[in-house]
């Protein structure tokens, strides 16, 4: 495990953060100064190696306010607070609120020094339990709905471990068939909730004349054919979790009523002036920018910022290019299974002309590909043994194609890492590199898909 190195000190005043920085580089610390908090922020991020150091009163973004910021990008990065003698009780708070640790002026370079080393060895081990979970490790519940070994998926299936024990109400938003359901459900199962219902709603198919009946439910006598009461899906949910899905399509005049149980947690059924509590936690899926949605009239501001609690972008596969290959073989096995069939064993030529194709339909078509392979048609065109056929040509030709294809799949069903491929291919490093610029995968695998070499100590690293 490699311990980083990176401060970055935030301070106002530049003297004290000169003499600072200065300090802590005596003790073998790389340090980064700023100013003011917001450039901070941008460094920030699930795969930031170091820890932040922050006085408490700055103006503009302040310390506090940098924590909270930091938090929501990844509550695990280390940030240690400075403080003034008449802020230690505002510092206890920051502690309660996730500061990793906080220091009272004056202090000893040596003591500052000690806490930054003890916080760049917490965030190693984090990011090294990451890796490892993600590339190498076992995998969980997550995981398992969820698979993929690009930053992104790693990134996500962190944030929906993060948000799924609280009882924060989220938007989910993503493309279609990206799996904003799979990613919605995932975060009601790891909850305190799991054990209650999960009451999904599609917004784009209520009925406009029972909609209010469907959601708040109604007593007797309310309108015409309203014979007994009854519940309505909300109120069904107590104590579990609503899965609004496409809550963009959700009428205008309905979302005023909606925005009023996000806020007080009750609602009135219709035909009563009695208000029953509702327990529950909201998760909103989203294909359309909502932002965009609200600047054209069509959702309410006050709705999506009440609405947006914890946010989760869930990643298309053009995002997440290196993922396609091991994802088509699991949807294949998963096929299979459901089809009743022998296991298949996907070509080389197919997994590489899968790793190419765009997939404008995400997850969901990716999915079709697999069943339409495991059912014996062509994954791409749906005729029969399409995908199969070989194609004519010369044998150098064939040779050469057969050649690309392997490198292709193995490059893919080793995730990026290049030791483990030409080890096994039996080549070196040199001739893999060579082969791989004469059939063009370093810009058709790498670059564009996000694909990794790896050094001699087998860890991950960029390849140009």
């Amino acid at each position: 495990m490699t311990l980083p190195q990176r401060v970055l000190l935030v301070d106002d005043e530049e003297e004290l953060r000169r003499s600072t920085a200065q300090a802590l580089e005596l003790f073998d610390l790389t340090v980064d100064t700023f100013p003011n908090a917001e450039n901070v922020l941008e460094l920030s991020g699930f795969g930031f190696d170091g820890v932040i150091v922050s006085d408490i009163r700055m103006p503009g973004l302040d310390g506090m306010t940098l924590l909270h910021r930091v938090r929501e990008l990844d509550a695990e990065i280390p940030v240690i607070l400075v403080t003034g003698h008449g802020d230690v009780q505002l510092a206890v708070k920051a502690m309660r609120e996730g500061a990793y640790d906080f220091l009272e002026k004056p202090f000893t370079p040596q003591h500052l020094a000690g806490v930054i080393r003890r916080a760049l060895e917490r965030r190693a081990l984090i990011l090294e339990n990451r890796r490892l979970r993600a590339v190498a490790g076992k995998r969980d519940d997550v995981e398992a709905r969820m698979p993929g070994r690009t930053q992104v998926m790693v990134d996500l299936r962190y944030r929906i471990r993060a948000i799924g024990a609280t009882d924060a109400d989220t938007l989910v938003i993503g493309d279609t068939g990206v799996g904003k359901e799979v990613v919605a459900r995932a975060l009601h199962d790891i909850s305190p909730r799991a054990n209650r219902p999960l009451i999904a709603i599609n917004c784009a198919a209520l009925p406009e004349t029972l909609i209010e009946s469907e959601l708040f439910g109604h007593e007797a006598g309310a309108f015409p054919g309203a014979l007994r009461p009854r519940y309505g899906k909300f109120e069904h949910a107590r104590g579990g979790t609503i899965l609004l899905d496409e809550i963009s399509s959700m009428p205008f005049d309905l979302q005023a009523k909606f925005l009023r149980v996000l806020q007080e947690r009750v609602i009135t059924r219709l035909g009563s002036n009695e208000t029953v509590p509702l327990d529950v936690r909201f998760i909103a899926t989203s294909k359309v920018d909502l932002e965009a949605e609200v600047a054209a009239g069509r959702f309410r501001a006050d709705l999506l910022y009440r609405l947006n609690v914890a946010t989760v972008h869930v990643p298309s596969l053009s995002q997440r290019r290196a993922d396609i290959p091991l994802l088509f073989l699991q949807l294949v096995r998963e096929a299979a299974a459901r089809y009743g069939r022998e296991d298949i064993i996907v070509p080389p030529d197919v997994l590489s002309l899968i790793a190419q194709r765009d997939w404008p339909g995400n997850v969901r078509e990716l999915r079709n590909a697999a069943d339409r392979l495991v059912l014996g048609l062509d994954p791409g065109s749906g005729e029969p043994g399409g995908a199969a056929k070989e194609n004519g040509g010369r044998l150098a030709e064939k040779v050469a194609a057969f050649e690309r294809n392997l490198i292709a799949t193995e490059i893919a069903a080793h995730g990026g890492a290049l030791k483990p491929v030409y080890e096994m291919l039996g080549i070196s490093r040199k001739t893999l590199y060579e082969k791989m610029q004469k059939y063009g995968l370093d810009k058709k695998m790498l670059k564009s898909s996000q694909f990794g070499d790896e050094d001699e100590s087998g860890s991950l690293v960029d390849f140009s």
